[in-house]
């Protein structure tokens, strides 16, 4: 009686537990030492945060300069011409009129006091409208580069030879020149003297380089005899803590700029005896395509 083939289980892969440090961010890690650097790193607080919390942030402080202003203007009795006696409203929407230069005319300061606040007004509020805009631009003119990691690493055989792979795709519909890949394995390792460290260690690619990135890449690293993961098995990348870190530069051909991202791979994230599913197909018409949907998909 013949054998049944047995068919390739395609596994869909599950979205893995953030990476520790080196994965996303360093806020894991606790920093003991270094006092905060406060007002003195606000353009760095600036370019960091959420654009949403920048924008209500801005919003938030121009109304807050406002609300000053307008008590400043209370303090002195008739100083704002056809506002009402201690009304703080009339005194706030004067204050926007003055500090955006509005100007309708109905409102306007008619004692020495008013005139010099209002100029002191004029003065912080060109000043924070150009930083204000400057930071905007900054933000929004930054060159991003954006790029999909699949969640997990393989190791299957390639050539004779056990691979590390992992595969990126470019998201936007332009390319990316002369992209540039590195790939390091960070270890926990005991030196003679008993001194334990983590340590970065090259893993060289099989193609480190492509001068133009469009689609897909599949990045493989040959576990060779010269490889620092030479006789690795499962059990040690999680005794040692391995964590495998990929960054990738090149320069956006839309911006003209260079461009960066990174990712890492922990212990658990790593398939072994896996492969990437096939993700490019033609469709009837003859035409190739790649199917995105199946990125993160793997065959055991």
């Amino acid at each position: 009686m013949a054998r049944p083939v047995a068919k390739k289980r395609v596994a869909r892969s599950r979205r893995p537990a953030e990476p520790g440090v080196f994965g996303r961010d360093t806020g894991q890690v606790a920093r003991i030492g270094f006092e905060k650097s406060g007002w003195r790193d606000t353009y760095h607080f600036m370019m960091t945060i959420p654009v949403v919390g920048l924008l209500f942030g801005l919003a938030g402080a121009w109304i807050a300069a406002n609300g000053l202003f307008a008590c400043l203007y209370l303090m002195f009795p008739n100083d704002i011409a056809h506002a009402r006696p201690g009304s703080f409203a009339d005194a706030f929407f004067f204050s926007v009129q003055t500090m955006a230069t509005i100007g309708y005319g109905d409102m306007f300061p008619q004692t020495l006091a008013a005139n010099l606040i209002a100029t002191a007004e004029t003065v912080y509020g060109m000043m924070t409208m150009a930083l204000s805009t400057g930071l905007l631009f900054a933000r929004v003119s930054r060159p991003t580069a954006r790029m999909t990691f699949s969640r997990v690493a393989v190791i299957d055989h390639f050539d004779g030879k056990p691979h590390l792979m992992f595969r990126v795709a470019n998201q936007r519909r332009n390319q990316i020149v002369e992209a540039q890949m590195r790939f390091y394995v960070l270890r926990l390792e005991t030196s003679s003297e008993g001194v334990e460290m983590r340590r970065f260690h090259d893993l060289t690619l099989v193609r480190d380089h492509t001068p133009v990135f469009a689609l897909t890449w599949t990045v493989m690293h040959r576990i060779d005899e010269t490889s620092p993961l030479y006789g690795v098995t499962p059990e040690m990348m999680q005794a040692e803590d391995m964590t495998l870190v990929c960054t990738m530069t090149g320069t956006d051909e839309t911006f003209a700029q260079s461009v960066y991202a990174r990712y890492a791979y922990s212990a658990e994230t790593v398939r072994w005896n896996a492969r990437f599913a096939d993700i490019f197909t033609i469709h009837p018409d003859g035409r190739r395509a790649v199917d995105y949907t199946r990125f993160h998909d793997v065959i055991e």
